[in-house]
């Protein structure tokens, strides 16, 4: 039996679904998703594997003109996710434009074969998700097109099969049973991250960085110490809250998603760090991991 295996780089602007999107195709949660723009930060790859398959999907972060360091970084993770794949998957959605991006300008030019994926085709009126294809078609040469609503699951599985049928045959690049490239201590801070953003308004949750600190398990029980790192003094009260109720908020929402992703009990303790300008800083983002 011949078996096809293949990197699929997921790409697209800020705010598009990709992270949902990935989410889908993997069927585990494994990239963080909020209302919010740019959430994702690193290419986190969500593995799929069956009897003669195996697809590695790289989320990547949206799409920008970088502002400062982490963004340089940010952008640098699209980069590689392109440099290894056998498949683009170019996310856009209805209310996307088109503008002069040196990442979309990259997309021009790749040999690699594009499938231009028209996202929340839940949210469209009459004819407006063809129209927006059509739009989209002028700027990106790509080999197959298809609308999708990545939160409701239409058109996942006829978009799976247009993915497996651009995939090389290879053999497997993971073991069958890996789900993901990124260690426990990732994704302890991811989800602590994503309750950040869903409890915390305007710029406050783009200042933070989560540290997972510690992470020892037993037989019973997972104990997990973070560092939620803020860039000014201000933004640690914010974080706290009026007697530490925020931060208790996020612990205990934290607490209860790291449970059932690693289905043991959780102790989870939570310190608030100053680390002035850290996302300008070359030096922290590498202590951070970009």
């Amino acid at each position: 039996m011949s078996h096809k295996a293949g990197f699929v780089s997921i790409i697209g602007k800020p705010n598009v679904g990709k992270s949902t999107l990935m989410n889908q195709l993997v069927g585990e949660k494994i990239s963080i998703i909020t209302s919010k723009a740019q959430t994702t930060r690193h290419r986190i790859m969500g593995i799929l594997s069956g009897d003669d398959f195996q697809v590695v999907y790289s989320d990547t972060p949206g799409i920008l003109n970088p502002q400062y360091e982490l963004h340089k970084s940010m952008m640098k993770f699209v980069s590689s996710s392109m440099e290894d794949a056998d498949l683009i998957l170019f996310v856009t959605d209805l209310y996307e434009k088109y503008d002069d991006d040196a990442m979309i300008k990259r997309l021009q030019t790749t040999d690699i074969p594009i499938i231009m994926v028209m996202n929340k085709i839940d949210l469209a009126k009459g004819s407006q998700a063809f129209d927006k294809m059509t739009y989209w078609k002028e700027f990106i040469k790509s080999k197959h097109n298809i609308l999708i609503s990545a939160l409701n699951g239409e058109g996942i599985s006829e978009l799976f099969q247009l993915i497996l049928g651009q995939l090389p045959e290879h053999p497997a690049y993971f073991p069958k049973d890996e789900v993901t490239d990124k260690p426990e201590r990732f994704f302890v801070s991811e989800i602590v991250r994503e309750k950040i953003f869903t409890n915390y308004k305007k710029e406050v949750p783009y200042s933070c960085e989560v540290v997972t600190t510690d992470f020892v398990e037993d037989e019973k029980i997972i104990r997990i110490r973070i560092t939620i790192n803020v860039e000014r003094k201000s933004q640690r009260g914010i974080i706290l809250g009026h007697k530490g109720e925020r931060i208790k908020k996020v612990g205990t929402e934290a607490r209860l998603d790291m449970e059932t992703f690693f289905g043991k009990k959780v102790f989870l303790e939570q310190f608030v760090k100053v680390e002035p300008d850290w996302r300008k800083k070359y030096n922290k983002l590498k202590g951070f991991g970009y």
